[in-house]
């Protein structure tokens, strides 16, 4: 784990999370004290959002858009 000072992770931001994301954690310190860690993800935190296609496809349109709508009335209350 690599360590640096909370100065030097202000400059560093993207590369320090570049190599977390590759795996490597990073300890902040503040004063020559650890007060954080960046470290990667766990597997439990990696889920991926679950698949809504069917609950998509099973949704139904009635009536106008809500975009049309919108531009009616901004153009009813425009003049």
């Amino acid at each position: 784990m690599d360590t640096v000072s909370i100065k030097e992770a202000r400059i560093r931001l993207a590369k320090l999370i570049n190599a977390t994301q590759r795996g490597r954690g990073v300890a902040i310190t503040r004063r020559g004290k650890t007060v954080a860690h960046l470290v990667p993800p766990t597997p439990s935190q990696r889920k991926r959002l679950p698949d809504l296609s069917s609950f998509r496809a099973a949704v139904k349109i009635r009536g106008k858009s809500l975009s049309r709508t919108i531009i009616a009335q901004r153009q009813s209350n425009r003049y």
